[in-house]
């Protein structure tokens, strides 16, 4: 994915789960779409820069969209983290689509939002040899022990996926989970036992049954002025379904 044009700023808050507060470098304080409904845990750090990507539609309301956070890491760089949840499934399909996640490669077609029995899951893959089926989601969790988790909170939502995932396996077909990681400084992902023990109870028992789990990471490219210009999966990275997460 490329990105044109992007604006950095300070964030000031974000409130009304879809607007955040960002003074831009000459002073002035914009309103930006915050493209996020979670909870944002450890994601929405006001004083942190962020990078906004504009708007040319005249009929908008705002015209700003917020992009990215820079948070402080350990090390000299700061980790760059996606808070637009809508960037996650474009990662995804243009990395099916060029071969990148080695486990989904391969299949003569894609199909989004495919209906299931009581569901709507993220892709449906097909060839001459099976059907595959594959629901993406976006972690942006890092807690202070240096692990990615996810959900950042109770989502009864994303365990229904699970179920209707360990309902394709029943049926004789593959499922897929793909943890679509949007923070540079994550490099492990497990579930978060510590914020919704009923999703990570329920994503170990399907895991047992069949389903796969993948997490793959987001690569970042900055323009020689040091903005984000273009942003894919790369990463292939360990998922941990038994760790314990801090608290535990």
């Amino acid at each position: 994915m490329e990105y044109t044009q992007l604006t950095s700023g300070i964030l000031v808050r974000r409130y009304k789960r879809f607007l955040a507060d960002v003074r831009l470098a000459s002073g002035e304080e914009v309103v930006a779409h915050c493209p996020n409904t979670g909870s944002m845990r450890a994601v929405n750090v006001p004083g942190c820069r962020v990078w906004l990507s504009p708007s040319h539609n005249p009929a908008r309301k705002l015209a700003w969209t917020w992009e990215w956070i820079e948070l402080p890491m350990p090390g000299p760089e700061p980790a760059l983290v996606s808070v637009h949840t809508g960037r996650a499934n474009a990662w995804v399909e243009e990395a099916l689509s060029t071969g990148r996640i080695a486990e989904l490669a391969g299949y003569t077609a894609l199909k989004r939002e495919a209906k299931v029995e009581g569901a709507r899951l993220d892709f449906r893959l097909t060839d001459a040899r099976q059907t595959t089926h594959v629901e993406v989601k976006q972690v942006t969790l890092r807690e202070d022990d240096g692990h990615g988790y996810f959900p950042d909170s109770v989502s009864e939502r994303g365990r229904r996926h699970l179920e209707s995932l360990a309902a394709r396996v029943a049926m004789g077909e593959r499922a897929v989970l793909l943890f679509c990681v949007a923070h540079t400084g994550i490099d492990t992902v497990a579930p978060a036992a510590h914020l919704a023990p009923a999703y990570a109870e329920t994503l170990r028992r399907v895991a047992a049954q069949g389903v796969e789990v993948l997490a793959y990471g987001v690569s970042v490219t900055r323009d020689t002025a040091g903005v984000p210009c273009q942003a894919m999966l790369t990463r292939r990275l360990p998922v941990d379904l038994e760790r314990q997460p801090p608290g535990a």
